[in-house]
């Protein structure tokens, strides 16, 4: 459907194209939104004209004179073109007030043109004006909900990232691995960590695994109780787990927490851990070089 409330606006921007596109981008550039240091003139552009050809595929298509809601789809080009572009500017470091900014900079050019060409007809001219604001507005809110959204995603994507990055498996030896856990261990993070090791005793077949909390920053029960259970599961498994990194002040507190650590083993350090590990796995460590003693 081609809707016939801003049927200038339309007209303006397909038979001035070119002009209102520099229009637009100049807009920008005063607002302060241009970011040069993050695109080329012709990136920008190219991507102010995508948004500009797909408002217009948008407005002819819709029905203006109902709410305007983006999820229609007579706006699927628009949509798609907002989300292409929100994504690409926010992985280059675009804040949401720009994007925003951005959009509402197409106002300017566009209400300076309609008010040349309708000077005389007043009552057009508030109308078009009217819904071409709420047009704006509405393309405007779009971007902004887009950007949240990718953003979103980008944060939950660099989340699991660092928690892989934080809970990593090593296979130290012949079926044994190890997990040094660095900073503080939630519920979340415990869970992941449970599920990486557990994955790996079947993938390495290991019989024991050392869990190294040498660089946790604070164990308080909580931190404890997910310990706990992290070794009651590679029990499970048919693995024995190793405690490691235990110094006198965990130690301490572990006691006056009344926590009990009951049939798992705890050691100083992840040295200490090891030589036990070998020694369950069945191999020796022995100098060769006794001058080196």
């Amino acid at each position: 459907m081609t809707s016939s409330t801003i049927a200038e606006v339309l007209s303006i921007i397909e038979e001035e194209y070119d002009e209102t596109l520099a229009a637009w981008f100049r807009t920008q550039r005063q607002e302060g939104v241009r970011r040069p240091d993050l695109f080329s003139n012709a990136e920008a552009e190219n991507q102010l004209g995508q948004l500009l050809r797909a408002f217009v595929d948008g407005a002819r298509r819709a029905d203006l004179d109902r709410p305007i809601n983006l999820e229609d789809e007579a706006w699927t080009l628009l949509r798609d073109t907002l989300r292409e572009v929100t994504k690409n500017r926010l992985e280059r470091g675009v804040s949401p007030t720009e994007m925003t900014t951005m959009v509402l900079a197409l106002k300017h050019p566009l209400y300076t043109r309609l008010r040349k060409r309708l000077a005389g007809d007043p009552d057009r001219l508030v109308e078009e004006i009217t819904q071409l604001s709420r047009a704006m507005d509405a393309f405007a809110m779009q971007i902004n909900e887009d950007f949240l959204a990718e953003r979103d995603q980008i944060i939950e994507r660099q989340r699991q990232e660092m928690m892989e990055l934080s809970t990593p498996v090593v296979q130290l030896w012949e079926r044994v691995l190890t997990i040094p856990l660095i900073g503080t261990l939630d519920s979340a993070r415990a869970q992941e960590v449970m599920e990486n090791l557990l994955n790996s005793i079947v993938e390495h077949r290991a019989e024991v695994v050392i869990v190294d909390i040498t660089g946790v920053r604070v164990v308080d029960t909580q931190v404890a109780q997910h310990l706990l259970r992290t070794a009651a599961a590679v029990r499970l498994m048919g693995a024995e787990a190793i405690i490691s990194g235990i110094s006198p002040k965990i130690a301490q507190t572990m006691v006056e927490l009344g926590v009990d650590v009951g049939e798992v083993t705890t050691r100083p350090s992840i040295r200490a851990a090891l030589r036990d590990a070998f020694v369950k796995v069945g191999f020796e460590i022995r100098r060769t070089d006794d001058s080196r003693a």
